[in-house]
Protein backbone atom coordinates (compact mmCIF):
# COMPACT_ATOMS: atom_id res chain seq x y z
CA UNK A 1 0.00 0.00 0.00
CA UNK A 2 1.34 3.49 -0.94
CA UNK A 3 1.47 4.37 2.62
CA UNK A 4 3.49 7.77 2.09
CA UNK A 5 1.28 8.63 -0.46
CA UNK A 6 -1.65 8.35 1.56
CA UNK A 7 -0.37 10.73 4.21
CA UNK A 8 0.84 13.45 1.46
CA UNK A 9 -2.99 13.42 0.42
CA UNK A 10 -3.81 13.36 4.17
CA UNK A 11 -1.88 16.81 4.02
CA UNK A 12 -3.59 18.03 1.25
CA UNK A 13 -7.08 17.83 2.68
CA UNK A 14 -6.10 18.58 5.76
CA UNK A 15 -3.67 21.36 5.67
CA UNK A 16 -2.39 20.79 9.45
CA UNK A 17 -1.82 17.23 9.50
CA UNK A 18 2.09 17.57 9.10
CA UNK A 19 1.81 19.77 12.34
CA UNK A 20 -0.28 17.44 14.15
CA UNK A 21 2.29 15.10 13.73
CA UNK A 22 5.17 16.90 14.61
CA UNK A 23 3.77 16.43 18.20
CA UNK A 24 4.09 12.78 18.16
CA UNK A 25 6.58 11.48 20.23
CA UNK A 26 9.65 9.93 17.95
CA UNK A 27 11.01 7.91 20.72
CA UNK A 28 7.27 6.65 21.96
CA UNK A 29 6.84 5.60 18.43
CA UNK A 30 10.03 3.71 18.29
CA UNK A 31 10.94 2.02 21.56
CA UNK A 32 11.16 -1.21 21.62
CA UNK A 33 11.07 -1.94 18.13
CA UNK A 34 13.88 -3.61 16.32
CA UNK A 35 14.64 -3.81 12.50
CA UNK A 36 12.91 -7.23 12.48
CA UNK A 37 10.09 -6.29 13.81
CA UNK A 38 9.38 -2.67 12.52
CA UNK A 39 7.76 -3.86 9.57
CA UNK A 40 5.63 -6.27 10.83
CA UNK A 41 4.87 -3.38 13.69
CA UNK A 42 4.67 -0.47 11.15
CA UNK A 43 0.49 -0.43 10.80
CA UNK A 44 0.67 -0.51 14.86
CA UNK A 45 2.60 2.31 15.14
CA UNK A 46 0.92 4.27 12.47
CA UNK A 47 -2.62 4.35 13.89
CA UNK A 48 -1.00 4.84 17.13
CA UNK A 49 0.48 8.01 16.07
CA UNK A 50 -2.60 9.21 14.11
CA UNK A 51 -4.76 8.73 16.86
CA UNK A 52 -2.62 11.05 19.08
CA UNK A 53 -2.05 14.00 15.73
CA UNK A 54 -5.91 13.58 15.56
CA UNK A 55 -7.04 12.60 19.50
CA UNK A 56 -9.02 10.19 21.18
CA UNK A 57 -12.25 11.38 19.21
CA UNK A 58 -10.50 10.91 15.82
CA UNK A 59 -12.78 13.91 14.74
CA UNK A 60 -11.69 13.41 11.05
CA UNK A 61 -12.63 16.09 8.58
CA UNK A 62 -14.88 14.39 5.78
CA UNK A 63 -12.20 14.55 2.88
CA UNK A 64 -9.79 12.59 5.33
CA UNK A 65 -11.98 9.68 5.59
CA UNK A 66 -12.62 9.96 1.90
CA UNK A 67 -8.78 9.56 1.10
CA UNK A 68 -8.59 6.79 3.97
CA UNK A 69 -11.34 4.84 2.63
CA UNK A 70 -9.92 5.08 -0.91
CA UNK A 71 -6.68 3.41 0.67
CA UNK A 72 -8.37 1.11 2.21
CA UNK A 73 -10.49 0.03 -0.43
CA UNK A 74 -6.75 -0.78 -1.96
CA UNK A 75 -6.14 -2.60 0.87
CA UNK A 76 -9.22 -5.01 0.90
CA UNK A 77 -7.98 -5.55 -3.11
CA UNK A 78 -4.45 -6.50 -2.47
CA UNK A 79 -5.14 -8.73 1.35
CA UNK A 80 -8.08 -10.51 -0.14
CA UNK A 81 -6.35 -11.64 -3.65
CA UNK A 82 -4.06 -12.79 -1.44
CA UNK A 83 -5.75 -14.36 0.78
CA UNK A 84 -7.71 -16.62 -1.52
CA UNK A 85 -4.62 -17.46 -3.10
CA UNK A 86 -2.89 -18.87 -0.41
CA UNK A 87 -6.09 -20.67 0.13
CA UNK A 88 -5.96 -22.87 -2.96
CA UNK A 89 -3.75 -25.70 -3.97
CA UNK A 90 -2.32 -24.20 -7.34
CA UNK A 91 0.82 -22.13 -5.56
CA UNK A 92 3.68 -24.32 -5.94
CA UNK A 93 5.05 -25.69 -2.09
CA UNK A 94 8.42 -23.43 -2.56
CA UNK A 95 6.77 -20.24 -3.32
CA UNK A 96 3.83 -20.68 -0.46
CA UNK A 97 6.19 -19.04 2.20
CA UNK A 98 6.75 -16.04 0.18
CA UNK A 99 2.93 -15.17 -0.76
CA UNK A 100 2.11 -15.81 2.97
CA UNK A 101 4.03 -13.41 4.17
CA UNK A 102 2.78 -10.83 1.56
CA UNK A 103 -0.61 -11.55 2.63
CA UNK A 104 0.17 -10.95 6.39
CA UNK A 105 1.67 -7.66 5.28
CA UNK A 106 -1.33 -6.68 3.32
CA UNK A 107 -3.63 -7.71 6.06
CA UNK A 108 -1.95 -5.54 8.94
CA UNK A 109 -2.26 -2.68 6.46
CA UNK A 110 -5.73 -3.00 6.53
CA UNK A 111 -5.92 -3.63 9.95
CA UNK A 112 -3.94 -0.06 10.38
CA UNK A 113 -6.45 2.11 8.19
CA UNK A 114 -9.65 0.25 9.96
CA UNK A 115 -7.90 1.08 13.24
CA UNK A 116 -7.45 5.16 12.29
CA UNK A 117 -11.39 5.29 10.15
CA UNK A 118 -12.69 3.23 13.69
CA UNK A 119 -16.60 3.42 12.71
CA UNK A 120 -16.05 5.73 9.43
CA UNK A 121 -14.13 2.87 7.41
CA UNK A 122 -15.73 0.86 4.65
CA UNK A 123 -16.80 -2.28 4.56
CA UNK A 124 -14.91 -4.63 2.13
CA UNK A 125 -16.46 -4.29 -1.30
CA UNK A 126 -16.56 -6.93 -3.69
CA UNK A 127 -13.99 -7.90 -6.24
CA UNK A 128 -13.79 -9.65 -9.41
CA UNK A 129 -10.54 -10.36 -9.94
CA UNK A 130 -11.08 -11.84 -13.34
CA UNK A 131 -10.70 -8.91 -14.21
CA UNK A 132 -13.42 -8.42 -16.17
CA UNK A 133 -12.80 -11.79 -17.85
CA UNK A 134 -9.53 -10.46 -18.54
CA UNK A 135 -7.64 -12.91 -16.07
CA UNK A 136 -10.39 -16.19 -16.12
CA UNK A 137 -7.94 -18.69 -14.48
CA UNK A 138 -6.60 -16.03 -12.09
CA UNK A 139 -6.78 -19.25 -9.50
CA UNK A 140 -6.34 -22.06 -11.13
CA UNK A 141 -3.60 -21.01 -13.12
CA UNK A 142 -0.29 -19.93 -10.92
CA UNK A 143 0.98 -18.22 -13.90
CA UNK A 144 -1.75 -15.88 -13.94
CA UNK A 145 -1.72 -15.32 -10.34
CA UNK A 146 1.65 -14.58 -10.29
CA UNK A 147 1.16 -11.90 -12.86
CA UNK A 148 -1.78 -10.28 -11.46
CA UNK A 149 0.29 -9.69 -8.15
CA UNK A 150 3.19 -8.41 -10.17
CA UNK A 151 0.85 -5.77 -11.22
CA UNK A 152 -0.10 -5.11 -7.74
CA UNK A 153 3.23 -4.70 -6.01
CA UNK A 154 4.24 -2.62 -9.22
CA UNK A 155 1.61 -0.85 -8.94
CA UNK A 156 1.99 -0.10 -4.99
CA UNK A 157 6.08 0.29 -5.28
CA UNK A 158 5.49 3.17 -8.10
CA UNK A 159 2.46 5.28 -6.48
CA UNK A 160 5.19 5.74 -2.99
CA UNK A 161 7.37 7.51 -5.52
CA UNK A 162 8.08 11.10 -5.06
CA UNK A 163 5.96 11.23 -1.59
CA UNK A 164 8.97 11.49 0.73
CA UNK A 165 9.50 15.02 0.74
CA UNK A 166 6.11 15.35 1.75
CA UNK A 167 7.01 13.85 5.13
CA UNK A 168 10.38 15.87 6.00
CA UNK A 169 8.68 17.93 8.28
CA UNK A 170 7.24 14.12 10.31
CA UNK A 171 10.56 12.11 10.42
CA UNK A 172 9.16 9.38 12.44
CA UNK A 173 5.80 9.15 10.23
CA UNK A 174 8.63 9.38 6.88
CA UNK A 175 11.07 6.53 8.65
CA UNK A 176 8.57 4.71 8.87
CA UNK A 177 6.65 5.02 5.73
CA UNK A 178 9.81 4.26 4.17
CA UNK A 179 10.70 0.94 6.13
CA UNK A 180 7.35 -0.75 4.90
CA UNK A 181 7.96 1.22 1.28
CA UNK A 182 11.26 -0.78 1.21
CA UNK A 183 9.22 -3.89 2.57
CA UNK A 184 6.58 -3.48 -0.64
CA UNK A 185 9.70 -2.91 -3.09
CA UNK A 186 11.21 -6.43 -1.91
CA UNK A 187 7.55 -7.67 -2.79
CA UNK A 188 7.90 -6.69 -6.15
CA UNK A 189 10.97 -7.92 -6.92
CA UNK A 190 10.35 -10.91 -5.28
CA UNK A 191 7.28 -11.26 -7.57
CA UNK A 192 9.18 -10.23 -10.39
CA UNK A 193 12.10 -12.57 -10.23
CA UNK A 194 9.64 -15.75 -9.35
CA UNK A 195 7.97 -14.86 -12.67
CA UNK A 196 11.67 -14.62 -14.63
CA UNK A 197 11.92 -11.06 -14.82
CA UNK A 198 14.27 -8.65 -13.77
CA UNK A 199 13.63 -7.32 -10.36
CA UNK A 200 13.42 -3.80 -11.49
CA UNK A 201 11.90 -2.44 -14.39
CA UNK A 202 13.20 -2.02 -17.60
CA UNK A 203 12.18 1.09 -20.05
CA UNK A 204 8.05 0.78 -20.20
CA UNK A 205 8.55 -3.06 -21.03
CA UNK A 206 4.88 -4.98 -20.17
CA UNK A 207 7.31 -7.28 -18.38
CA UNK A 208 5.67 -10.47 -18.72
CA UNK A 209 1.79 -8.92 -18.47
CA UNK A 210 -0.76 -8.69 -21.23
CA UNK A 211 0.20 -5.83 -23.13
CA UNK A 212 -3.28 -3.64 -22.29
CA UNK A 213 -2.49 -4.15 -18.64
CA UNK A 214 1.49 -3.90 -18.90
CA UNK A 215 0.47 -0.12 -21.06
CA UNK A 216 -0.96 1.28 -17.64
CA UNK A 217 0.99 -0.48 -15.05
CA UNK A 218 4.45 0.52 -16.24
CA UNK A 219 3.44 4.00 -18.36
CA UNK A 220 6.07 6.47 -18.19
CA UNK A 221 8.87 4.30 -16.70
CA UNK A 222 10.75 4.94 -20.23
CA UNK A 223 11.41 8.23 -18.65
CA UNK A 224 15.31 9.46 -18.59
CA UNK A 225 14.74 12.99 -17.43
CA UNK A 226 15.58 12.94 -13.33
CA UNK A 227 15.26 16.87 -11.85
CA UNK A 228 14.94 18.07 -14.64
CA UNK A 229 18.66 16.44 -16.46
CA UNK A 230 18.50 14.22 -19.31
CA UNK A 231 20.44 11.14 -18.04
CA UNK A 232 20.59 9.71 -21.92
CA UNK A 233 22.12 13.02 -23.34
CA UNK A 234 24.70 13.16 -20.35
CA UNK A 235 25.67 9.55 -20.35
CA UNK A 236 26.23 9.98 -24.01
CA UNK A 237 25.61 6.02 -24.48
CA UNK A 238 27.78 5.07 -21.66
CA UNK A 239 24.75 3.17 -19.84
CA UNK A 240 22.09 1.93 -22.78
CA UNK A 241 18.94 3.60 -22.01
CA UNK A 242 17.63 0.70 -20.55
CA UNK A 243 19.71 0.81 -17.69
CA UNK A 244 19.23 4.45 -16.76
CA UNK A 245 15.52 3.93 -16.58
CA UNK A 246 15.90 0.74 -14.01
CA UNK A 247 17.57 3.15 -11.73
CA UNK A 248 14.51 5.06 -11.21
CA UNK A 249 10.69 4.02 -10.15
CA UNK A 250 8.42 6.67 -12.12
CA UNK A 251 5.08 7.94 -10.01
CA UNK A 252 1.93 7.02 -10.50
CA UNK A 253 -1.04 9.49 -9.88
CA UNK A 254 -4.00 8.59 -7.74
CA UNK A 255 -6.40 8.84 -11.19
CA UNK A 256 -3.87 6.16 -12.82
CA UNK A 257 -3.76 4.02 -10.14
CA UNK A 258 -7.99 4.03 -9.91
CA UNK A 259 -7.54 3.25 -13.78
CA UNK A 260 -5.63 0.14 -13.41
CA UNK A 261 -7.33 -1.25 -10.06
CA UNK A 262 -11.11 -0.16 -11.40
CA UNK A 263 -11.71 -3.68 -13.97
CA UNK A 264 -10.99 -5.71 -10.54
CA UNK A 265 -13.84 -3.65 -8.44
CA UNK A 266 -17.41 -5.18 -9.21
Amino acid sequence: MNLQNLFNELEQVDGDFIGRMEHVSRRGLFSALTKKTVAVAAPTILASALNKAYGQGMMLPDNVVDVLNFALTLEYLEYRFYDIGNNLTMIPSQYKPAFELIRRHEELHVKLLKSVLGPKAISEPKFDFTAKGMFPDVFSNFQTFAAVSQAFEDTGVRAYKGQAPNLMNAKPILETALQIHSTEATHAARIRFLRGQKGWIPLASPSGLPPAVGAMVYKGEDNVTQKNINLAGILNGLVPLEGITEAYDEPLTKEEVLEIVKPFLT
